[in-house]
């Protein structure tokens, strides 16, 4: 194999850009593994756990662009380099057509009517552009994250002076007035709103309402920081109020990673005086009762769903909540080595994540995590499992500098190989997480990546059995060796 290094100073190009060119790079014949992205630490971090961390991509600064051709044998890089450098300029040649506006407010000014702007770029300059945008009267979806806190409670503290929405940073996912934007779902236009400090967890809430035969007059996204002690809650409280006040909203689902327990009590208190039924769902702590006030608890997500819709007055067909392939696990369990006794989840979404974590701390008492509560638990190195051990790849200890899980596979794949070389791994656990603006098949993108892990693992201990994934979006794809319930 051959190496091919080129570093372009001072050259940004956003996660989804690069995401698009990275995969197709991947594709190019001669191409053992390519490498396109900023140079970011966590970018470098990765080229060095891969062997491939030069002194010339050691020195490279965060706003420059690395491109990394690993080439097979015999191939012509300078040929696969050529074919990378066409690939940015059909990236720059599709935009032509679209209006451009060098500032917010010369945008501002052509299209009067505009009322919300979406923001994606380095997390170093998304605060000054979210700025911008509120001072230009526009609600705000900043997709961006690695915004310090500080940034986010000075542009929620405006937003709120301005009664504008200021969702995020690191929001993910919204659907407003029917459009889902960003990772956002197509689902059923009805008289439920959701409130969601969780990106994922908005997600598989407003999918699991629509399963229900429910729908969604809105979804907010707060961003995951949301319900911090920094931030207060803000947003989620200022949400709250927008659709106790929007007519098209008559059932309100709060959902979010686990909060900071002062501001979840005073999210509660604001709940409760809602004039509209409330349900909260708020991962890590424990279900209660309904109260006097309407305002109900929920375990997880697909119990607000439920709840949310039998407010409506659904009633949806029952199932096996498990919906796993018994036969399966029973199979797999005899299997085990004794040396076989942990499970590795690899995550693109932070509430799934948290919700599959949570299951598994009711029966082992040390489950670790990039995004564990308890700091006992939590990782002090991402790079490195130790006994069960949960990864979310959106959170900002794998974002920066990179595109997100949910649009680029990489950071996974590599995680997934890493992790079946452990002979003590029984169980890796995955979610695939479908969106507009997520990657148009994530689980087909893992597939050859999922052969080769299991090729690895069987060369350290027993076959795995001969079942196949029934994802609903691709059924078509056999995945020897796995189980998959609905989602």
């Amino acid at each position: 194999m051959s190496v091919k290094i080129i570093v372009k100073p001072n050259t940004y190009f956003d996660s989804v850009s690069l995401m698009s060119i990275s995969t197709r790079a991947n594709q190019l014949d001669g191409v053992e593994q390519a490498f396109v992205a900023m140079a970011t630490e966590m970018n470098k971090g990765v080229l060095k756990n891969l062997g491939l961390l030069t002194p010339e991509l050691a020195g490279a600064k965060n706003g420059d662009l690395m491109i990394v051709i690993n080439g097979r044998d015999g191939a012509d890089n300078e040929q696969t380099l050529a074919a990378i450098e066409e690939l940015f300029h059909n990236k720059a040649q599709s935009g032509q057509h679209e209006a451009r506006y060098a500032t917010l407010a010369s945008a501002k000014k052509h299209l009067p009517e505009s009322n919300l702007a979406v923001i994606s770029v380095n997390g170093l300059f998304a605060a000054r552009e979210a700025r911008q945008a509120l001072q230009n009267d526009l609600n705000v979806m900043l997709f961006s994250d690695n915004v310090t806190p500080e940034e986010e409670l000075a542009l929620k503290q405006l937003a709120h002076e301005k009664g504008l929405l200021m969702m995020g940073p690191d929001c993910g996912t919204a659907i407003i007035n029917g459009t889902a934007l960003c990772f956002g779902n197509a689902v059923r236009r009805g008289n439920i709103g959701i409130v969601g400090a969780s990106g994922t967890g908005s997600q598989e809430l407003s999918v699991r309402i629509h399963d229900f035969g429910g729908g969604v007059s809105q979804l907010i996204g707060t961003g995951g920081r949301d319900l911090s002690e920094k931030i207060g809650g803000l947003m989620m409280l200022d949400a709250i109020g927008m659709l106790e006040d929007d007519p098209q909203t008559e059932i309100i689902v709060l959902i979010s990673k686990p909060p900071a327990p002062a501001v979840a009590r005073r999210v509660i208190e604001r709940a409760r005086a809602c004039r509209k039924p409330v349900v909260a769902c708020f991962l890590g702590r424990a279900e209660a009762p309904a109260d006097e006030s309407g305002l109900q608890f929920a375990r997880g997500t697909y119990d607000a769903a439920l709840k949310a819709v039998a407010l409506c007055g659904i009633t949806p067909a029952g199932g096996d909540r498990l919906a796993a392939d018994r036969a399966l696990i029973a199979d797999v369990r005899a299997r085990l080595t004794p040396q076989q006794k942990y499970i590795r989840g690899l995550f693109c979404g932070g509430t799934l994540c948290d919700e599959t974590m949570f299951a598994l701390l009711e029966h082992e008492a040390e489950v670790y995590s990039n995004i564990q509560p308890d700091p006992a638990l939590r990782l002090t190195d991402i790079n490195r499992s130790v006994g069960h051990t949960f990864l979310d790849f959106g959170d900002d200890d794998f974002t920066n500098g990179r595109p997100h899980p949910m649009i680029d596979p990489t950071s996974r794949i590599q995680r997934l190989l890493q992790e079946a070389r452990d002979p003590q791994v029984a169980v890796i656990v995955m979610d695939f997480v479908l969106g507009f603006g997520s990657h148009e098949d994530p689980a087909g993108a893992m597939l050859e990546a999922i052969k080769q892990a299991q090729a690895i693992a069987a060369a350290d201990g027993p076959p795995a059995g001969d079942p196949r994934l029934r994802a609903r979006h691709r059924p078509r794809y056999p995945f020897p060796g796995t189980t998959a319930p609905p989602a």
